[in-house]
């Protein structure tokens, strides 16, 4: 993917798991990075991580919360301020919470979509502009929770098929600009979102057992190799694809209950 080196990308959700994983490619192909996440202690990590395969392009670190409208508009001035241009666009950060129709409540929707669906629609629409500059690319990261229905994550699952069509509806807006846009699905990979959706540890390690029944391929999936499908589609390698979403999901998405 030498097509990436040199290109400057925007990585929200940078400090852990899949935005971590994505971070430290982009950097061994040469990008130049744009990091944001909750938590500078962790984001500082994955800026060390990055130094350790790329010690020339240090990368460019941004604590903010996307639920906020001010927030999410300086990670972008900040970003263009540092490097003059936009040419990929990483929406990686995002939350899950349980519940399902009978517990859900307005505020866990509220909350849900501002950070899964309003953050990312924002961020987008900042950097169009930069992105038609470059001819670059948006890559968002979904679920396969936004292509299959899931029992207690109704608004995650919402959330995330909101993502998808978004994702579609923007490829088309920006096709005719030379700017794609394209989705991930990841299955369950082995990262902190579960965790932090609710699971404890005892919980957390019967979920990741069973995805030996619910995953065609009998595992979860790591974050790297989620990150190598970003990267691929934030090349020119994948220049005729746009409007896609694609599954990294060990072939979940095609499994049905017996």
């Amino acid at each position: 993917m030498a097509s990436l080196a040199g290109k400057v990308a925007l990585i929200t959700g940078a400090s852990s798991g899949i935005g971590a994983a994505t971070a430290i490619l982009f950097a061994k192909h040469g990008v130049r990075l744009s990091l944001t996440g909750r938590n500078m202690d962790n984001l500082n990590k994955t800026k060390n991580d990055c130094l350790q395969v790329n010690n020339k392009d240090q990368p460019f670190l941004l604590t903010g919360d996307l639920t906020k409208e001010s927030d999410v508009c300086n990670i972008m001035e900040k970003t263009i301020e540092k490097f003059g241009q936009l040419d990929v666009l990483v929406n990686n950060a995002g939350m899950l919470q349980v519940g399902g129709i009978e517990q859900v409540s307005l505020e866990q929707m509220d909350l849900l979509y501002k950070t899964n669906v309003r953050s990312v629609l924002q961020l987008m629409t900042l950097a169009v502009p930069h992105l038609v500059k470059t001819e670059g690319s948006v890559v968002n990261v979904s679920s396969v929770n936004g292509m299959r229905a899931f029992p207690n994550l109704l608004a995650y699952n919402v959330s995330k098929a909101a993502v998808d069509h978004l994702t579609r509806c923007a490829a088309l807006d920006l096709a005719p600009k030379k700017v794609r846009v394209n989705a991930v699905n990841p299955g369950v990979i082995v990262t902190e979102l579960q965790r932090r959706g609710g699971l404890d540890d005892i919980a957390y390690a019967k979920f990741l057992e069973r995805t030996k029944e619910t995953h065609a391929l009998g595992r979860p999936g790591e974050p790297i190799e989620v990150a190598r499908v970003i990267a691929f589609l934030a090349s020119s390698d994948s220049s005729f694809i746009t409007g896609a979403t694609i599954t990294v999901d060990g072939g979940r998405h095609v499994m049905c209950p017996r």
